[in-house]
């Protein structure tokens, strides 16, 4: 990862060896994440845990990655850290280890808990250096960033398939050689960010995209946002944690072919979000975030009562659509209040992972008194308030005003 090569950061040019290193950095952290919710079948039974106990493992992992995200991203705005990439894969790393040791369900809390704060550091610091390297095109970037994750957390589902349920609780420990191969890797992306630190400091105080905007007319539009990630992360927090669950009850697959069932939504994620930055460059993150979040509406409405072979495509569909609205909705955050990259990264990170916990915890409760398949008729109604986008105003034309 040389100085001169094209991951210098310059102005216009994308540092594609960068962005390929931190996205295959996001990869092996949210296999390793993504480890966690594959793997709860195998903790349901030998824990004899309920689904609430499940959606609590699910909210410690998520409840500390969600409040410590916007402080980090808080303080690094302040004080850059180029380094602590590293620090933060150390934490997954311990969390993963304590996993496949757990001896009971105190300790699977624990665990779940310093995964999430190895995800605390990594996301919204992630987030600027992908930005830093992006060369303006900053939804490309942050779809390159985005994908590794997504594709990292659609493996998860066929790691624990082939190597955790045949083999047991303790084989989770082997997956701590991806963290190391993680930290090798972003202690040379730790080098090339302390570099091209200055240029970036630079750019955060002197370049500001979007049009002025009252004050008034930026916390309604992040509002909105958030009510959009809402319900993004409230639907998706009701397929990554109980989908498995909702295909084993009402079709009786085995809990492997139900796992080859989730990869393939969370294949379909990782496809939309790749494709949502770049388009959002293009056509205005607006109209993506538009047809994202309300475009998954009708298939969620149908998937409820649909059979195996169309909530299959069904759920592809879903996952394809509502994925390629958050690398969109993270860049238009950032334009709205510019050289903030690390606290609006860590909010809306933060605020994402805190709803997909929270959504676990209270799905899970709802999963327990009402049965599995009222919590997807209920969730099948959230991608409606995508029509919010609406109220959102329209940066593309206010940049083509100022460029005029």
């Amino acid at each position: 990862m040389s100085h001169n090569s094209t991951s210098s950061g310059k102005p216009g040019r994308t540092g594609f060896r960068v962005l390929g290193a931190i996205s295959f950095s996001h990869f092996l952290n949210d296999t390793m994440q993504s480890l966690i919710l594959s793997i709860y079948p195998l903790l349901k039974g030998k824990f004899n845990l309920s689904f609430a106990q499940i959606g609590l493992i699910t909210l410690s992992y998520q409840l500390t990655a969600s409040l410590l995200q916007p402080i980090v991203g808080l303080y690094t705005d302040h004080h850059p850290k180029p380094y602590s990439l590293a620090f933060g894969m150390g934490c997954t790393l311990i969390g993963l280890l304590t996993l496949g040791i757990a001896p009971n369900y105190g300790m699977l809390l624990f665990a779940a808990a310093l995964v999430g704060t190895g995800s605390s550091v990594f996301h919204p610091e992630s987030s600027r250096v992908a930005r830093m390297a992006s060369g303006g095109q900053h939804g490309l970037a942050q779809s390159l960033f985005q994908v590794g994750g997504n594709f990292g957390t659609a493996m998860g589902p066929l790691m624990a398939a082939w190597i955790v349920l045949p083999h047991g609780q303790g084989s989770v420990a082997w997956f701590s050689l991806a963290a190391f191969l993680a930290i090798a890797v972003l202690l040379r992306v730790g080098g090339w960010y302390k570099r091209n630190l200055a240029l970036a400091v630079h750019k955060a105080v002197h370049k500001g995209l979007h049009p002025e905007l009252p004050p008034k007319k930026v916390v309604l539009s992040i509002v909105i946002l958030l009510i959009l990630v809402f319900s993004k992360y409230f639907y998706l927090a009701s397929i990554s944690s109980y989908f498995i669950f909702y295909l084993m009850h009402k079709f009786h697959l085995s809990v492997r072919s139900a796992q080859v069932h989730l990869f393939l939504f969370l294949f379909a994620v990782a496809a939309g979000t790749f494709l949502g930055g770049p388009i959002g460059d293009r056509i205005g993150r607006k109209r993506v975030i538009w047809i994202s979040i309300l475009g998954a509406a009708p298939f969620a409405l149908l998937m409820p009562y649909a059979n195996l072979t169309w909530t299959g495509i069904l759920a592809f569909i879903i996952g394809f659509i509502l994925a390629s609205a958050f690398s969109a909705i993270i860049v238009f955050a950032q334009e709205l209040i510019p050289g903030k990259v690390g606290t609006i990264s860590g909010f809306f990170f933060g605020f994402a992972f805190g709803m997909g916990g929270i959504g676990a915890a209270v799905l899970g409760r709802l999963a327990d008194r009402h049965g599995i398949v009222f919590v997807y008729q209920i969730c099948s109604y959230l991608p409606l308030l995508g029509i919010l986008t609406a109220f959102l105003p329209d940066l593309r034309r206010g940049i083509r005003r100022k460029e005029s």
